[in-house]
């Protein structure tokens, strides 16, 4: 009796170390579907193309995406997020169904192969929630074409979204900078997995406020002025 008993522990604590930690693995293999809510990150258009993504004529041509560019919806974890999480590939033809989602081709597949496959969502639904997400997203107008540089905290920038949409919770958004900290980057707008919006989690939070660690930030102006460097 001793010995089954000794035995049953043994055979638990392999289960228990066998089992994956939820919210800890940011890696591949998690079941689609099986996640806490969603980020739709919006990255900064200027200041990728100011970098080493300047050679990148489909983004960063003349005229091209002056302001705030879907960069992805991305499933998270409270604590780390999924990818990767099935093999079901990429319909080329959804590209033509959803023009201008992305601000280059490449990352459709991308972002579906990588994110869109942790949703628990077909492709096209995938796209179908990220441009609705995209296009009523709380952009203030003047971050659409934006012609001159705007130095800012991340409180106040933070406060012009909140003026355009009284639904973004006080935690629901996070600011991403470049730079040490000197220029805006990417920001998070988080949403729970029916769409609506939440709060980001603490990791997220706390990550924003690494990367913005500098008193205040500059915002590149887009390509139709000089960007300021």
């Amino acid at each position: 009796m001793k010995r089954q008993i000794c035995l049953l522990i043994s055979l638990i604590m392999i289960l228990i170390t066998a089992a994956p930690v939820h919210g800890r693995s940011n890696k591949g293999g998690s079941a689609p579907g099986g996640f806490d809510f969603y980020v739709l990150a919006m990255s900064w258009s200027p200041d990728f193309c100011a970098g080493n993504g300047g050679k990148d004529s489909e983004q960063c041509g003349p005229g091209r995406n002056p302001g705030f560019v879907l960069h992805g919806l991305w499933p998270q974890y409270h604590k780390g997020f999924p990818q990767n999480c099935s093999s079901v590939p990429f319909p080329s033809q959804l590209k033509q169904e959803f023009p201008g989602l992305f601000p280059n081709d490449r990352l459709y597949t991308h972002e579906w192969r990588r994110h869109g496959t942790c949703s628990g969502l077909a492709p096209r639904e995938y796209l179908s929630l990220a441009q609705k997400l995209k296009q009523t997203a709380p952009i203030p107008l003047r971050y659409r074409h934006l012609r001159e540089p705007v130095r800012t905290t991340a409180a106040a920038f933070k406060k012009e979204f909140k003026m355009v949409n009284a639904n973004l919770l006080d935690n629901g958004m996070a600011v991403f900078c470049s730079g040490s900290g000197r220029f805006l980057k990417e920001v998070f707008l988080c949403y729970n997995r029916q769409g609506k919006p939440s709060s980001c989690s603490p990791e997220i939070l706390s990550k924003s406020a690494r990367s913005c660690r500098q008193p205040d930030f500059l915002i590149r102006p887009g390509p139709l002025t000089k960007a300021a460097r």
